[in-house]
């Protein structure tokens, strides 16, 4: 089944009112490297282990979630973390978690949450083809759901749009998206 593509102010208000906080994620040693051409193994294990350490339990509060949301959203089609265990070869017990997540409580937080974690897979494709390029094996949380990352992304849109009500429920997303972008930089930027 395809789906076709969604026009929505709400999409759109995301992308402009999140845009600061998502260039702010992109300002460490990891991104930095990739914009250079020099992406090394310790900056991208290091972003890996920072992502694994947000990933999993804003996944934990997804699985939660789940089963309000519906079989429509394909949350265990949509889950990554294991994909980085995978990537760095090891326990899960060995990686610190990040101890305060934005607020999930409501349908509007994680619909922004998921807007942003969603949309990184996009750029995940991107990503992998880079590491492969410079000859490092850690592409397979980037790579994700790989082809079908795409129809994915369309339609978590279609559904974020035709699920989140126009007014203060859309204005609910959008600051939980800025939140999470918020929260995920600073996870990232700690020493």
């Amino acid at each position: 089944m395809s789906i076709a593509p969604v026009s929505s102010g709400l999409l759109a208000r995301l992308r402009a009112e999140t845009r600061p906080y998502h260039d702010a994620v992109e300002q460490n040693e990891f991104n930095r490297a990739l914009g250079a051409g020099t992406p090394g193994a310790a900056a991208t294990t290091r972003f890996l282990a920072d992502m694994y350490g947000f990933m999993r339990p804003y996944e934990t509060q997804l699985l939660a979630h789940a089963p309000a949301l519906g079989p429509a959203w394909e949350i265990p089609g949509r889950l990554r973390a294991h994909l980085i265990l995978e990537d760095l070869r090891v326990p899960a017990h060995q990686l610190p978690l990040c101890p305060a997540l934005p607020p999930l409580a409501t349908r509007p937080q994680l619909l922004g949450a998921m807007y942003v974690l969603e949309g990184s897979t996009l750029g995940g494709q991107v990503l992998a083809r880079q590491l492969a390029k410079a000859g490092l094996d850690l592409g397979r949380f980037f790579t994700g759901a790989g082809p079908l990352t795409g129809p994915r992304w369309k339609s978590f849109c279609h559904l974020l749009a035709a699920t989140a009500t126009p007014g203060q429920e859309e204005a609910e997303v959008v600051q939980s998206a800025i939140v999470t972008f918020q929260t995920l930089a600073a996870w990232l930027a700690r020493p």
